[in-house]
């Protein structure tokens, strides 16, 4: 592991995988730089120099309280900065936002692959109260159930999986995770009804789906690609679920570059 300073002085921690032209890998939501080993291995095996690195407040970054979308901006502009810059950025999720966000500041992302990018298009879901309950169950010492609270309001998992998830002991093992969930609806919340900035980014932009995927999620990342000018949408037959391919992904990134 690496670690790159954020604008705000917040170390990012990074970690590059094989040789060749760089991909930033962005994670999504509930997730560390740990949980895209798989993905950096395929893109490695592929010809690629991959990047994984934990968004601030996750596994070995820092964070700063109060932190915004445009600190998660700047995170990512300073892990590209140092590793001398990126040809390809790959989002996952909540990540596809990031990055989305992230080149309609101005960041140099390279080539922008989206993977099923959750975009409350049309004032659809959460509000921002959410983040403000999130952030005072963090406050006051209870993690665990801002996690359990974000998988039911946020994410729309059954509260019946997030209680077997507590009684398994996954909630648990997320619970250092609590605060990123304040962020991740912050940033998600920033993309609700996309501006004509987040549609119309400079780089070249693919979203990318699994043909079995979350309804929602097929809806989102269709009307992404039909809305921005020039955008691919490339439907993963191997992506099942809400989890990208190792091998796929890296297919068609090498396809696109």
């Amino acid at each position: 592991m690496s670690t790159a300073t954020s604008a705000d002085g917040t170390p990012i921690a990074f970690h590059v995988t094989g040789e060749g032209r760089t991909v930033v890998i962005v994670n999504g939501a509930l997730s560390t730089a740990a949980d895209a080993s798989p993905i950096a291995e395929g893109l490695a095996a592929a010809g690629f120099r991959a990047v994984t690195w934990d968004r601030r407040a996750r596994g070995g970054s820092g964070d700063r309280p109060g932190s915004t979308p445009d600190d998660e901006v700047a995170d990512l502009a300073a892990v590209i900065d140092a590793v001398g810059g990126a040809d390809a950025t790959l989002g996952h999720s909540s990540g596809a936002i990031l990055a989305l966000y992230a080149a309609s500041q101005g960041v140099a992302t390279g080539a922008l692959f989206l993977s099923e990018p959750p975009i409350l298009f049309d004032d659809e879901g959460y509000g921002d109260e959410l983040a403000g309950r999130l952030q005072a169950l963090v406050d006051d010492g209870h993690p665990e159930e801002a996690v359990a609270t974000f998988q039911i309001d946020a994410v729309g998992l059954p509260r019946e999986m997030v209680e077997a998830g507590r009684e398994n002991g996954m909630l648990a093992a997320l619970a250092p995770l609590g605060q990123s969930t304040v962020y991740d609806t912050a940033l998600t919340l920033r993309a609700k009804r996309p501006t004509a900035d987040l549609l119309s980014v400079d780089p070249p932009v693919t979203v990318l789906r699994g043909e079995q995927t979350f309804p929602f999620l097929i809806g989102s990342s269709d009307r992404l690609a039909r809305e921005t000018p020039g955008a691919d949408l490339v439907v993963v037959p191997e992506s099942v679920m809400h989890r990208p391919d190792p091998a796929a992904t890296a297919r068609v990134i090498a396809d696109r570059l």
